[in-house]
């Protein structure tokens, strides 16, 4: 097997072949990007139509899967995002009329995706928002026991209390009363994650830390009155993004959520999909679940009893491994990763085994879009190197490797510097380039 670039001599993030490139806005599809290239693109469009709907850590821009799908597929065909998160690829698929397929283990990222490339009847949409808006006003003017009576529309889960201020927690109920109101599910989903999206401003959590946690120096001002009017103001947004989206969202194409499936085990049939496209997540640098508790807890998509933990273990990149796990070096059979493994192991032996876990997971992700992707298809992943014990370690280029030992041919890759992240992560957790690899069968 050849090694890929970057690993023919000890582990480096690789050298800079190019000089950097500033791209604004859209790359141009039929551009052959010169592999090793470095470009910085100057988004304009992480917040349009569906886009903007929900904040979400490590969040793809729009303009790198728009690009992919342009290239490397036709109209009509089919595209997956094995691993959706906030469900960008599937957006941008079916503005260029193409069919696609999400699939992830989280329930919030299914949620959200299913929402974000759903159209929705205007005049629907436009009657339920009315509902909502007179039940809150009911609420508004109610008296004490109206607003007791509105917690009952509020899930119990653990230290609730602590992460909510009482009248945050009357008003989050009232909203939930009114939700409950309206007819279909598209709908109701629709205003549930206008409700999610500003669970985290309302709540006595850091607004901006991507795991959910209470700081009491922050001091944050959460005053009554203050979710309904969030949410009132997300409402009347949101509408206006979900009618643009609507007035272009081609009618003959949908995206697919399936409500279970993993990216290591898809249920889907041989030689199915054109293209896939996905970013995933980094090793070790953000909890999902436990930076959307509050939302999942809010939402009813996590048993109250259940802990995060056993939820987290079924992402791939978790740090919540079992001790048995790490008690010996594991070796994953790549001369250079093995070598930065036993540095690691003699630092740290549990971020040993979540970097080892990581490259296994993956190559089983790269076995089953293989499997999955018709030949002569791409797959194209954006994934970030990661900072462990203060050792950069450079998964772009065991992904390749990785890549090319489950039967994938590299095609190129290139950088993508980070200019912006919807919530913000510790400087030196700071993930600052992702690298674009596209593979073909």
């Amino acid at each position: 097997m050849s090694m890929a670039p970057g690993l023919e001599s000890p582990v480096s993030p690789g050298a800079c072949l190019h000089s950097r490139r500033t791209i604004v806005g859209d790359l141009d599809p039929a551009w052959d990007v010169p592999k090793g290239q470095h470009l910085l693109i100057i988004s304009r469009d992480q917040s349009r139509l569906t886009h903007g709907f929900h904040r979400y850590p490590a969040k793809f821009f729009p303009e790198l899967p728009r690009w992919a799908i342009a290239r490397y597929s036709r109209t009509g065909e089919t595209v997956l995002d094995p691993m959706a998160g906030s469900g960008t690829v599937n957006v941008e698929s079916l503005l260029m009329g193409r069919p696609s397929i999400a699939v992830d283990v989280d329930p919030f990222a299914r949620l959200l995706t299913r929402v974000k490339t759903t159209p929705l009847e205007l005049q629907g949409l436009a009657g339920a928002r009315e509902a909502i808006l007179a039940s809150l006003d009911e609420f508004e003017t109610a008296g004490g026991f109206a607003r007791e009576d509105a917690l009952r529309h509020v899930p119990t889960f653990p230290y609730r209390e602590n992460w909510f201020r009482p009248f945050i927690l009357e008003e989050l109920g009232g909203i939930g009363k009114a939700l409950a109101r309206v007819e279909g599910t598209p709908y109701r989903d629709f205003f549930r994650i206008c409700l999610s999206s500003i669970v985290r401003a309302v709540s006595n959590a850091d607004n901006h830390c991507t795991r959910t946690v209470v700081r009491q120096r922050l001091a944050k001002r959460i005053v009554p009155g203050m979710a309904l009017r969030l949410f009132r103001r997300v409402l009347d947004v949101n509408l206006g993004r979900m009618t643009d989206f609507g007035a272009v969202c081609p009618l003959d194409v949908g995206a697919c959520v399936l409500d279970s499936g993993d990216a290591r085990a898809l249920p889907l049939a041989d030689d199915s999909v054109d293209l896939a496209v996905t970013s995933p997540p980094y090793i070790n640098a953000v909890d999902y679940p436990r930076t959307h508790q509050l939302e999942m807890y809010l939402l009813g998509l996590a048993a109250p009893g259940e802990p995060l933990a056993e939820a987290k273990r079924q992402h791939i990149g978790t740090e919540v491994v079992r001790s048995a796990d790490y008690s010996e070096l594991h070796r994953y059979g790549l001369p250079a990763l093995d070598e930065q493994l036993a540095e690691l192991y003699a630092i740290d032996r549990r971020r040993a085994y979540i970097v080892y876990r990581y490259f296994v997971d993956m190559e089983q992700n790269f076995r089953e879009v293989r499997r999955t992707v018709k030949p002569g298809g791409r797959y194209v992943v954006v994934v970030g190197n990661n900072l462990i014990r203060g050792r950069e370690v450079p998964s772009y280029a065991y992904l390749m490797a990785v890549a090319e030992r489950t039967g994938w041919g590299v095609e190129t890759y290139f950088a993508s510097e980070v200019i912006r992240h919807y919530i913000k992560v510790p400087r030196k957790e700071r993930i600052n380039t992702d690298w674009v690899l596209v593979l073909r069968r």
